[in-house]
C-alpha cells in the first residue's frame, strides 16, 4: 500500500479534473489578440532568422571574391602607409634607383641581374616626373624634384598584389577555407615581405612574380583533366610567361622554373606510362610544353634584353662589359670616333678580349706577388690610360722609324705590343701562371730597347665583320689572336679573377692549347690613335642582338660569381643561409640615429619558425604514411595522397630549390635572399594546419585557427615599427630585441 500511495502521491494517475490549476478568466477576444501577437512575433524572428541565413549564405557562396578583396585593401595599407615616411636614400636604393635613373637618361650601364626589374624602376621614376639627375647616393636626402614616395609606392604596388595571389594559389592547392585565410593571413602580415616592398628595390618584384608563377602552376595543374581546352592552354601560357618575367628580374626566378620543370617532366612521364593514351596526344603534350614553358619564357627573358638595347641608346659606364662594335654604335661614345680604320706600327690603340664578359688588356706599375715578380699584365672593364699599347714591329726587323713610310699590321706578322704607360713589352715565359696554374704567365718585362724574343707575338686574324681581306688589321671589325712567337701559346682572358693583389682584375694567361674557336683567345682592336691616318666611320657595322645578348648574360654571370665575401672587410650586412630559416638575424637598412627614421629587416617570429617547423613535419608525415602503408594499412585515398603530394612535396621542393643554392653558393648573401623560400615554406605550414585540422571537429578547429589568426596578426602589429620606420630614440624599442643578434637598438 505504501509503494501505491508514492506512486498516487505523483499526480501521475489523476484526471484531467484533479490536475488543473485555476487561472484568471478571459474573454475570447482577449485571447485571440494575445495569439495573432505571438504569430506575429514569431514571423518576425523567422524573417530574420532567413536574413541572417541569407546574408550567410551570401557570404559563403562570394567568399572567393569577398575574403581576398578585404585582403587586398589590407595589403595596400600595410604596404604604404607612411611610405614616405624616410626622405633619405635607404639601402639599396642607391643601387636600383641610379640604374632607374640611366633609363631616363638613356645611358648604357652594366649590372648583375636581368633588367625588367630595373626597366620598372625607370618607368616609376618615368611616372612620377623625374628627370633621372639624381645619383642616388646611400643616406643622402631626396631633393624635391624627386617624388621618392611616389617611386616607392610604384614598387609597393607589386608587394601588395602578392597577398590575393597567395590566397588564389592556396585555394588552387585545394586548401579548406580556414587554411586558405591562414596562408593570406601570413603573406600579410609578414614584417619581412611589408618592409622589403616599401622601398625602390627589386625584391617586390621578384616576389610577385615568384607568386605569379605558382599560381599559374597550380592552376594549370588543377586543369589537367581538361587536356587542351582554351583555359587549359590560357594558363600554360600564362605560367611560361610569369617564368619568363621572374627570370628577367632576378636570376633567382631560374629556381622556380625548375621546380615548374621537374613537375613537368613528372606529369610527361607519367603520360608516357598510361598506354592508353594514343601517341598524336602524347606528342601534343609535348609540343605544348616546350611551346608554353621554354618557347613563351626565352622570348619573354630575351625581349626585356631586345627593350634594353632599345632603351638604352647613349654611351654610360657599362659600355666596357659590351663588345667595342656595340659600344661603336652608342650616341656619344669614343670607342671608335676618330679612330683609322687600319692599324699601322707606331699606332696606340686599346685591345678587347672578345670573349664572354671579356675586357681591355691592362697592365700597370704593381708585380706578380710571385713567379716572375715582373709588371702585371690583366684585363680590365674600365677605361684610362693603363690600357693603351703600341703596336710595334719585332727585333729582329730595323729599327721602327715613326717618320717613315707606313707600315699596315697584317696576318701573320710578328710584332711587339709595348705598354704606353710603362713603356714595357707584352711578354709571356716558361712560368705559371698565377691562378690558372696549368697556363703559362703574361707579364711586361723590359722597354723599347731592353728584351728578348719572348716579346715577339704572331698575329693570326680570325675574322673580319667588314671584308675576307685579311691584308691588314682594322680597327673594331678583325677579330685576331696572338700568338707567342717562342713557345707557341696564345694570349687569353678567361673569367678568372686574381686575388686582390690584382685588384680582382681579369687573370690574362698564355694557354698552350691551340683551339681556334675558343673567344677568350680573340682580340679586337677598340680604338685606335695614328694621326697619318684618316679617320673611319665607326656606327658602320652593327652588332648583332643574339651575340650581344649572350655577351651580356655571361659578362652577368662572370660578374655575380666575382660577388665573394673579402676576407679584408668586414660586411655588418651579410648573413648566413643556417640564420634565415631561424630568424637568427636581422639586416639594418640605414644608419641607426636617434634623428633618422630606422627600418630593419626581419621576420614574424610565428611565420618564421611555424614554416620552418612545417618542413621537417611534412618530412616526418610522409615518412609516418610509408612505413604505415608498408605494414599493410590502406588509410590514404587516392586523393589524399595527391594532396600530399601536390599540396606539400611540391611547396617542399620549391624551397629547397630556392634555399640550397645558397648553401653552396660562395657569393656573399643577405636575409633577403631567403624570403622567395619562406614563401614556399609558408605554403608548407598552410598544408600541415590543413591536414591536422581538417577531419576535426568545428570547436577544435575554431580554437586551432582563432589561436594562429591572433598571434600571426598579434606579432605582426607588435613588430609593426621595423616596418612602418622606428622615430625617436633607439631605445623606446628595446622590447623588440628578443635575441642579442636581433641588432634593434644597438
Amino acid at each position: 500500500m505504501a509503494t501505491m500511495e508514492q506512486g498516487v502521491a505523483t499526480g501521475a494517475d489523476f484526471d484531467n479534473a484533479t490536475r488543473r490549476r485555476n487561472v484568471p478568466s478571459i474573454s475570447n477576444g482577449e485571447v485571440a489578440e494575445r495569439v495573432e501577437l505571438d504569430e506575429k512575433k514569431t514571423q518576425i524572428k523567422k524573417g530574420h532568422l532567413q536574413k541572417e541565413q541569407t546574408f550567410i549564405q551570401f557570404l559563403d557562396e562570394w567568399e572567393f571574391l569577398i575574403a581576398p578583396l578585404l585582403f587586398t585593401i589590407l595589403a595596400f595599407f600595410t604596404r604604404l602607409y607612411k611610405i614616405g615616411l624616410s626622405p633619405i636614400v635607404t639601402w639599396d636604393e642607391a643601387h636600383f634607383g641610379k640604374f632607374g635613373s640611366h633609363y631616363l637618361k638613356r645611358e648604357f650601364y652594366f649590372d648583375v641581374h636581368p633588367p625588367l626589374g630595373k626597366m620598372l624602376v625607370g618607368l616609376s621614376g618615368y611616372l612620377a616626373g623625374y628627370n633621372g639627375s639624381f645619383e642616388f647616393k646611400s643616406g643622402e636626402k631626396y631633393p624635391e624634384e624627386v617624388n621618392y614616395t611616389f617611386m616607392r609606392a610604384f614598387n609597393a604596388f607589386f608587394g601588395a598584389v602578392c597577398i590575393p595571389m597567395a590566397y588564389f594559389t592556396a585555394r588552387e592547392l585545394n586548401f579548406k577555407r580556414p587554411a586558405v585565410w591562414f596562408v593570406t593571413l601570413m603573406v600579410l602580415c609578414e614584417n619581412s615581405y611589408t618592409t622589403i616592398s616599401r622601398f625602390i628595390l627589386l625584391d617586390s618584384m621578384l616576389l610577385c612574380f615568384t607568386f605569379t608563377t605558382v599560381l599559374c602552376w597550380a592552376r594549370f595543374h588543377r586543369l589537367q583533366k581538361q587536356s587542351f581546352s582554351p583555359e587549359w592552354f590560357l594558363w600554360l601560357v600564362l605560367t611560361g610567361m610569369s617564368i619568363g618575367c621572374v627570370c628577367s628580374v632576378k636570376w633567382v626566378g631560374f629556381f622556380v622554373t625548375a621546380m615548374v620543370g621537374i613537375y613537368t617532366v613528372e606529369d610527361l612521364w607519367n603520360k608516357f606510362g598510361d598506354t592508353k593514351m594514343p601517341k598524336l596526344d602524347l606528342a601534343t603534350h609535348l609540343a605544348a610544353r616546350i611551346l608554353g614553358l621554354i618557347v613563351i619564357p626565352i622570348i619573354v627573358y630575351m625581349l626585356s634584353f631586345a627593350i634594353h638595347f632599345l632603351i638604352l641608346e647613349n654611351s654610360g659606364p657599362g659600355d666596357a662589359q659590351m663588345s667595342s662594335l656595340f659600344q661603336a654604335n652608342l650616341r656619344g661614345t669614343e670607342v671608335g670616333k676618330d679612330s683609322p680604320l687600319e692599324i699601322a706600327y707606331g699606332s696606340r690603340a686599346t685591345i678587347k678580349n672578345m670573349g664572354y664578359g671579356g675586357g681591355l688588356l691592362h697592365s700597370h706599375v704593381q708585380t706578380y706577388p710571385e713567379g716572375s715578380t715582373q709588371q702585371q699584365i690583366t684585363c680590365y672593364h674600365h677605361k684610362d690610360s693603363n690600357n693603351e699599347w703600341w703596336f710595334y714591329p719585332n727585333r729582329e726587323q730595323p729599327e721602327y722609324n715613326p717618320e717613315g713610310e707606313l707600315k699596315y699590321v697584317a696576318d701573320k706578322d710578328v710584332i711587339r705590343l709595348i705598354h704606353s704607360q710603362t713603356g714595357r713589352n707584352l711578354h709571356s715565359h716558361e712560368v705559371a701562371a698565377p691562378v690558372t696554374k696549368a697556363d703559362r704567365e703574361v707579364s711586361c718585362y723590359g722597354n723599347t730597347t731592353v728584351g728578348d724574343e719572348k716579346d715577339h707575338w704572331t698575329v693570326e686574324v680570325v675574322k673580319d665583320v667588314a671584308s675576307n681581306d685579311r691584308t691588314k688589321l682594322r680597327t673594331l671589325t678583325t677579330a685576331f689572336r696572338l700568338r707567342h712567337t717562342a713557345l707557341g701559346c696564345y694570349l687569353r682572358a678567361g673569367n678568372v679573377n686574381l686575388p686582390q693583389w690584382g685588384f680582382k682584375q681579369i687573370e690574362v694567361t698564355c694557354v698552350k692549347d691551340n683551339r681556334p674557336k675558343d673567344v677568350y683567345t680573340h682580340w679586337n682592336v677598340e680604338a685606335h690613335w695614328n694621326d697619318k691616318l684618316p679617320a673611319a666611320d665607326a656606327g658602320a657595322y652593327k652588332s648583332p642582338f643574339l651575340q650581344d645578348f649572350i655577351h651580356l648574360n655571361v659578362a652577368m654571370m662572370t660578374s655575380n660569381n666575382a660577388l665573394v665575401p673579402d676576407p679584408d672587410k668586414q660586411d655588418d650586412l651579410a648573413s648566413q643561409f643556417w640564420q634565415w630559416p631561424i630568424l637568427n638575424v636581422g639586416l639594418r637598412m640605414c644608419g641607426w640615429d636617434d634623428s633618422i627614421v630606422k627600418y630593419f629587416l626581419l621576420g614574424n617570429p610565428l611565420v618564421y619558425w611555424g614554416s620552418t617547423a612545417s618542413l621537417g613535419m611534412v618530412g616526418l608525415m610522409v615518412l609516418w604514411y610509408l612505413i604505415r602503408w608498408q605494414r599493410g594499412y590502406d588509410e590514404l585515398k587516392q586523393s589524399d595522397i595527391d594532396q600530399i603530394h601536390y599540396a606539400a612535396l611540391y611547396p617542399i621542393l620549391g624551397w629547397v630549390l630556392h634555399y640550397i643554392p645558397f648553401v653552396a653558393m660562395a657569393r656573399v648573401t643577405y636575409v633577403h635572399h631567403y624570403y622567395p623560400a619562406l614563401y614556399f615554406a609558408i605554403l608548407a605550414f598552410g598544408f600541415v594546419v590543413d591536414w591536422m585540422t581538417r577531419y576535426q571537429v568545428k570547436p577544435v578547429q575554431y580554437v586551432v585557427y582563432g589561436a594562429l589568426y591572433a598571434v600571426t596578426v598579434g606579432l605582426y602589429v607588435l613588430f609593426m615599427p621595423i616596418s612602418w620606420g622606428m622615430v625617436g630614440p633607439n631605445r623606446q624599442y628595446s622590447y623588440l630585441k628578443w635575441f642579442d643578434a636581433w641588432r634593434v637598438t644597438d
